[in-house]
């Protein structure tokens, strides 16, 4: 594993076009998505130096052999897209993608708990699939669905991730309506202090954006229109 797939990212820096790709998650995510695909976005990833291709578990063995050498991470996303499966299950689907060799791993959270307002069960479940990705020597992403979620079930979801020990909390699927907002990544910023990463996820399609993003507090950026950012274009692509 690559020691950048351990350490906490903290505030980040103000991004330009010269170094916007360090923090972009190269996304592809459709379940329609073929070999040929996941392989050009590898290729992407490599000649323009995002910092990780995320996609869906049957894709990581592939992403981790085409990546090899590149310096680009490869991120896996489990409990995906709902959150709605048991934590046992969330664990051995992270400890997989880990073993085929995931750097990093972005698992959804129980939304229904979140809104319930139960932070123990929140934790429970991020804590359980924290260990597995860490013995696995990987970082966690927890995503907080910021889209269904109100500003209290926000901070109490990220409260949760920070006693778990999650190493970043992330807006959004780009699933369930919505996406990352200036206001979500400021607030989830404030909530969980700078010393975790934040990712602002869904809907970030153009430089400008991602800036915006970055600027409120995020480290990272998943988007999979990393290529319109970089070149400072509009991007249209959906996950």
């Amino acid at each position: 594993m690559s020691n950048e797939a351990t350490v906490h990212t903290g505030t980040a820096q103000p991004a330009g076009p010269a170094n916007i790709a360090s923090f972009i998650d190269h996304t592809l995510l459709k379940p329609e998505a073929s070999e040929a695909d996941v392989l050009k976005v590898c290729a992407e990833a490599a000649e323009y130096r995002f910092k990780s291709v995320c996609v869906n578990p049957i894709w990581v063995k592939t992403v981790t052999t085409a990546l090899k050498g590149s310096g680009v991470l490869a991120c896996s996303v489990v409990g995906f897209p709902l959150g709605a499966t048991p934590t046992d299950v969330k664990s051995f689907e992270a400890r997989g993608a880990v073993l085929d060799g995931a750097d990093e791993v972005d698992m959804v959270i129980n939304i229904a708990a979140a809104r319930a307002g139960d932070k123990g069960a929140l934790v429970e479940d991020i804590a359980a699939v924290a260990e597995t990705v860490h013995a696995g020597g990987a970082i966690l992403k927890v995503i907080i669905e910021t889209a269904l979620l109100t500003d209290e079930q926000k901070v109490l979801a990220c409260q949760a991730a920070v006693a778990a020990g999650a190493d970043f909390v992330k807006t959004s699927t780009g699933f369930n309506g919505g996406g990352a907002t200036v206001e979500d990544v400021a607030l989830m910023r404030r909530t969980v202090g700078p010393d975790l990463g934040v990712k602002a996820s869904g809907g970030v399609r153009s430089l400008a954006d991602a800036q915006a993003m970055i600027a409120a507090g995020a480290t990272r950026i998943g988007a999979s229109s990393g290529i319109a950012i970089v070149k400072g274009e509009q991007g249209s692509a959906a996950y």
